[in-house]
């Protein structure tokens, strides 16, 4: 079959690009888990206190960092999946002092070699009041863009502690499940929410 058309004018068209595009646009609709979208206020608190217990049992150096963080904003379920077009979003809460003080939603758009499926979470501890500041005067904050943040993974969790902490922010990950390769928040989009209560 004939990969090109030819148009009432005479000039050829390419049709397959364009054919294989809709095709993955409809296979990425098609297997994307479809994440609970404007959950309550009372749903968000519940979720982020389940992250947390999580979290600090697997990473117990994460319950070192929130003792010295000013703030930590958790995203408890990110829905991550694409075929050659990818996205993830997920909403949360920011605790300070235990207390929520803010809803925030994150979302990420990649496009490249992808395809699967994946859930995770993640948690960004705020070391200093200028991060918080940045976070919440910020009408989105692009991850990437402002304070600096240092992942945190398997051995410098382990290394960590209280005194070796420095200003910025610190991200755990934690429950992941699904098919794809890699975790990242960079680009992804922070922005406040106001859920129903």
């Amino acid at each position: 079959m004939n990969a090109c058309s030819t148009s009432t004018s005479g000039r050829k068209t390419t049709a397959l690009p364009l054919t294989f595009l809709w095709l993955a646009l409809a296979a990425l609709t098609l297997c994307l888990p479809k994440p609970s979208l404007a959950a309550t206020a009372a749903e968000i608190d519940r979720d982020v206190d389940s992250a947390l217990q999580t979290l600090y049992r697997v990473t117990p150096s994460a319950r070192q960092v929130a003792k010295v963080a000013k703030g930590v904003l958790v995203f408890p379920h990110i829905v991550k999946g694409g075929l050659i077009i990818g996205g993830q979003y997920g909403e949360g809460a920011l605790r300070v002092g235990g207390r929520t003080t803010g809803y925030y939603k994150t979302m990420a758009a990649s496009y490249g070699l992808q395809a699967g499926a994946q859930t995770f979470g993640y948690a960004l501890f705020f070391l200093d009041n200028a991060s918080m500041r940045y976070l919440k005067d910020s009408d989105g904050w692009e991850v990437g863009v402002g304070p600096n943040i240092v992942i945190m993974d398997e051995g410098t969790a382990r290394s960590f502690s209280t005194t070796t902490a420095q200003s910025g922010v610190y991200a755990f990950f934690f429950s992941q499940k699904g098919l794809m390769a890699g975790l990242g928040i960079q680009g992804s989009k922070i922005s406040p929410i106001q859920p129903e209560r």
